[in-house]
């Protein structure tokens, strides 16, 4: 399996390279040459095996230079019983009929991204031995909150590697804050910027394809890597997810194989919905396709009309990780869907750094259409959406998993459509607890390991120890710049 760039179709890299490099030298992203095949006996086989298994299948059809015996090192410890809260790794939940969360946040920083994270450095330093030789990696990270701890927390004390994150300095959750300015290792960094999520991504995405910058790293053995979604090593574990879901349907009679199945995703990057775009390219039964948007509505709006458009005003809200006006994943979409056409892929992308607009062809949005649906809501339905959830089926929900059980019940009655629906329920509610308390009618005027205690007494749902020990925790990352200062940033945290 080899992979191409999005903006230059002739580049053809093994999977160890492109983990590596995390971007293509022209600033493209690699995809697969091809998408192998899960066949539905495939699906019934692995539907009574264990996550590590189902993913160590999946992921061998994508990883075709790692033999065996890598992968399963990679694969059985990045999911080690003693990382994840539930025995089941992604953990289903039947919500009401026909309607399940697939609970993504059972990993050590409580958030789906530690399903891909606790795996990229394994992957990652694997790589690294096929294809470098005695260099060290600068892992940079642009965050909106939850990919940032999810990476520190997987790199920490990784030989060979360092990391620097960078997130926006108001556009963070106060918990998310702490998770990344406590955190503990010798390699780790954290830097907060004057900025927004976009500001933080288009400033990493610079600084990896500066020629000089690479030069000036390369001259002391250090080599650029992502731990974004960029980053094919980062992407390819999401697919396995939505697989897993699949197979625990079918091994709880829920549906039969070869029956389709909604997928809805609370989404601001697009990497989470691409990953179960990219399993239903490989024979994963999706009927629908549902990408649910907070404020910052640009996907709901590019669904609807075929125009992306970043030239609209930036909304903090609260559900953080989805405030983002530049999704880089959509990318991939659109080489996909444009019959991998990298020059349309540059001119549309060139468009969108100087204008910031786009507009796709009329087959490409009526491609989108067939199998996309795009919604969105604000702060107020967020909230009313947590209680209503809670007060009807007992079930706490984060910020970002409401916003994707408001959109689909917003489909669900504009369609009629009642096929069985898998949502991705993103984070734990523990990450977001003034705002969850607040939709409960909680007290939010005390700290927040206060609000923590009282949203556990008042959902009888204990909280996850890693959050409420942060209390404890020392301050160990202070620092905060314009956007502008981002590369010399990270020329001081290399010490270069």
């Amino acid at each position: 399996m080899l992979y191409n760039s999005t903006r230059n179709s002739s580049a053809s890299v093994s999977s160890a390279q492109a983990i590596v490099k995390g971007i293509s030298e022209e600033g493209g992203l690699f995809v697969p040459e091809s998408f192998p095949q899960i066949s539905l006996d495939d699906l019934k086989e692995i539907s009574g095996k264990s996550y590590v298994e189902r993913a160590e299948f999946v992921l061998g059809k994508f990883l075709t230079d790692f033999t065996p015996e890598e992968l399963h090192h990679c694969v059985s410890n990045a999911y080690r019983a003693d990382k994840f809260s539930s025995e089941s790794i992604a953990e289903l939940a039947h919500l009401y009929k026909g309607i399940y969360m697939l609970e993504l946040w059972h990993g050590p920083t409580c958030a789906f991204k530690d399903m891909a994270l606790q795996l990229l450095p394994y992957l990652l330093t694997t790589s690294a031995k096929k294809v470098l030789s005695d260099k060290e990696i600068a892992i940079l990270v642009a965050t909106s909150g939850d990919t940032g701890k999810a990476a520190l927390e997987g790199f920490k004390d990784v030989e060979g590697t360092k990391i620097l994150v960078f997130y926006p300095e108001d556009g963070v959750s106060n918990i998310q804050k702490l998770q990344m300015t406590t955190q503990q290792g010798g390699n780790v960094g954290v830097c907060a910027i004057k900025g927004n999520f976009d500001d933080a991504q288009t400033g990493v995405k610079k600084i990896f394809t500066d020629k000089a910058v690479g030069e000036k790293l390369a001259e002391h053995g250090i080599v650029f890597s992502s731990a974004n979604s960029i980053n094919w090593g980062r992407l390819v574990p999401q697919i396995v997810y939505y697989f897993s879901a699949y197979c625990d349907l079918l091994a709880n009679g829920e549906i039969e194989a070869g029956d389709k199945i909604n997928v809805v995703v609370p989404t601001g990057n697009f990497g989470n919905i691409l990953s179960a775009y990219y399993a239903n390219l490989m024979g994963l039964p999706v009927n629908k396709f549902i990408c649910a948007s907070n404020a910052n509505n640009v996907l709901t709006d590019f669904i609807a009309t075929g125009v992306y458009d970043r030239n609209r005003p930036f909304h903090t809200t609260i559900s953080p990780s989805m405030d983002i006006l530049i999704s880089s994943n959509l990318e991939r979409l659109i080489y996909d869907l444009t019959g991998r056409d990298d020059k349309a892929v540059r001119s549309l992308f060139d468009q969108l750094s100087k204008e910031g607009r786009y507009e796709v062809s009329k087959e490409v949005k009526e491609k989108i259409q067939s199998m996309f649906y795009g919604g969105c809501c604000d702060d107020t339905q967020t909230k009313q959406t947590i209680k209503e959830i809670f007060d009807q089926y007992s079930y706490l929900c984060d910020t970002h998993t409401a916003v994707a059980v408001k959109v689909y019940e917003e489909y669900r009655a504009k369609t009629g459509d009642v096929t069985k629906t898998v949502i991705a329920s993103t984070a734990s509610p523990y990450k977001f607890t003034g705002s969850v308390l607040e939709a409960l009618g909680g007290n939010t005027a005390a700290d927040d390991f206060a609000q923590i205690e009282e949203l556990s007494e008042l959902s009888k749902l204990e909280a996850p120890a890693q959050l409420a020990n942060l209390k404890n925790c020392e301050v160990r990352f202070t620092k905060s710049i314009d956007k502008d200062g981002m590369e010399q940033a990270v020329f001081e945290a290399l010490g270069l």
